[in-house]
């Protein structure tokens, strides 16, 4: 009876990675070499190069012999090049090239040259987590060890080549396989543009700090050039760090994905600004697989979609659930797959077709109805979920020419930290009641009564206005929730943490109202 030959690798669901065991068995008769186990096109292709790379190191496989490979659990499907090396680690241990006990004991993921060097692939980060928990090994390229190395305090084996590791295993030369050693923790960062930048535009800048503080959407609409985007992209640069349970939950994220930045944990939130030319599978996730979207991309960061009109209203509608939950279910004949998608939408706008609809100097030929129409792409259940909404004129030129002025980002987000943490030190108080979040944007239930107190004067004003204006239940506390956030960027450490609303925190609330 042939022997089998067992090493491990991970298979993705969504953004979770699961354990697999590679089976590799080489029996008696006519040269076949075999995959199963649900295996997708890149990991039948697997074969050639494979049996290429092993070549390259002077370890063919035998010209008669039947190759079964088998990747268990059979039921779960499994895609990408990862598994072309745990199999050649299973077929150097069944050709007697590598210790069969080394090789039970190592989970590896990573892509082969036809010469036998590893390659990078996605993933790195999850497959070390895996390792670490089942106390393997674990095998990786040289270039996906900075994750592993963070991921894990296991045994980590990064060799350039194949052949290298087989030098190892027989003369225990721990050089051939060790991973690049950086002097410090490698951080994934990205370089955020400074909020100074902006020239003008206070009002919105305003409004883009409420937005970080509570964690609120924020909509902004103004001509062409008047500075949208710009203040977009600065936001996550007046958003506090993530503690280190969201930067896992991103550098898992990231590294799944295969973001070609990724070396390492990443230390700053996400931003991504998908063209409006998006598919629904590309924005929120799907595919035969059941892949995760730019909104899970987005994760403990901020989703951008600028000319939000140009969107297909199907996609746009499809993110009113993940918006309200902060995950994207995506149900497919073969799997129902729950991707996380908890991020701050931040949209931008022209006020119509040719963007100039409230601009004096060039007036729309064609106003009021080509803003109208303009508008009447969003839904009213979209809108409805903006917290902010602001229009922009566009800067004048004196602006322009003039020096920078205003706060730096770091000034703003110092503020941003401190109402933030009156955020959490409320939630940490009332960890008993329903609805408990760490963000004003997402207080529910028990706990948004008990944040969403007001004074009598100010609730009886946000009464009456409800009524007269005829707004949804989810406007009406999302104005509360905002409100809050008004309260806490004003509040210092002396302020009680659930000091009622002031008749000026609503009023100006109510004020980034959007009105279409």
């Amino acid at each position: 009876m042939s022997q089998i030959f067992t090493t491990k690798s991970v298979a993705f669901l969504g953004t979770e990675a699961q354990e697999i065991d590679v089976q590799i068995r080489i029996s008696d008769g006519q040269f076949a070499f075999n995959i199963v186990g649900l295996a997708d096109k890149a990991i039948h292709e697997a074969k050639e190069r494979v049996s290429a790379a092993l070549g390259a190191i002077g370890a063919a496989l035998p010209s008669s012999g039947r190759v079964l490979v088998n990747l268990a659990p059979a039921d779960l499907p499994k895609e990408g090049s990862r598994y072309d090396l745990p199999i050649a680690l299973g077929l150097l241990a069944a050709l007697g090239l590598v210790s069969p006990e080394r090789v039970r004991n190592i989970v590896s993921a990573g892509e082969l040259s036809l010469n036998g060097d590893l390659r990078k692939t996605g993933g790195a980060l999850p497959a070390a987590l895996v390792a670490s928990a089942g106390g393997y090994d674990f095998m990786c390229a040289p270039e996906c060890a900075a994750e592993a190395q963070w991921a894990t305090e296991g045994k980590i084996y990064a060799p350039k080549n194949l052949g290298d590791f087989i030098i190892f295993d027989r003369t225990g030369q721990e050089s051939r396989v060790t991973p690049p050693a950086p002097a410090e923790l490698i951080k994934s960062e990205r370089e955020i543009p400074d909020l100074i930048d902006v020239r003008g535009q206070e009002t919105a800048k305003r409004a883009l700090e409420i937005t970080a503080a509570g964690g609120h959407n924020l909509l902004m609409s103004g001509p062409p050039g008047a500075g949208k985007s710009m203040l977009a992209e600065r936001l996550p640069g007046i958003l506090p760090p993530p503690n280190a349970e969201e930067v896992l939950e991103i550098s898992m994220i990231a590294s799944i994905a295969g973001f070609a930045e990724m070396a390492g944990p990443c230390f700053t939130r996400p931003f991504r600004a998908p063209h409006h030319t998006a598919s629904a599978a590309a924005l929120i996730g799907g595919g035969r697989y059941a892949e995760p979207g730019e909104i899970t991309f987005a994760h403990r960061g901020v989703l951008f979609l600028d000319e939000l009109p140009e969107f297909k209203a199907d996609v746009l509608d499809a993110l009113r659930q993940p918006l309200e939950t902060g995950k994207a279910s995506i149900a497919r004949a073969e799997r129902r797959i729950t991707h996380p998608a908890d991020f701050q939408l931040v949209a931008a706008m022209n006020p119509c077709k040719c963007g100039y609809l409230y601009d004096p100097a060039r007036a729309c030929s064609k106003a009021p109805i080509c803003g109208k129409q303009y508008t009447s792409r969003l839904s009213g259940p979209l809108l409805d979920r903006f917290d902010l909404s602001i229009t922009l004129a566009a800067p004048k030129i004196t602006e322009l020419a003039a020096p920078p002025s205003g706060e730096k980002s770091e000034t703003v987000r110092k503020r941003v930290y401190a109402a933030r943490n009156r955020q959490k030190a409320r939630a940490d108080e009332c960890a008993g009641m329903s609805g408990v979040a760490f963000t004003n944007a997402r207080a529910s239930g028990e706990f948004l009564e008990a944040v969403a107190l007001a004074e009598e004067r100010a609730s009886e004003q946000l009464k009456t206005y409800a009524e007269k204006a005829g707004i949804s239940a989810r406007s009406y506390f999302r104005i509360l929730k905002t409100a809050r956030t008004i309260s806490d960027l004003r509040a210092d450490a002396s302020v009680p943490l659930f000091t009622p609303l002031t008749e000026a925190d609503l009023l100006q609330a109510l004020s980034y109202r959007m009105r279409y």
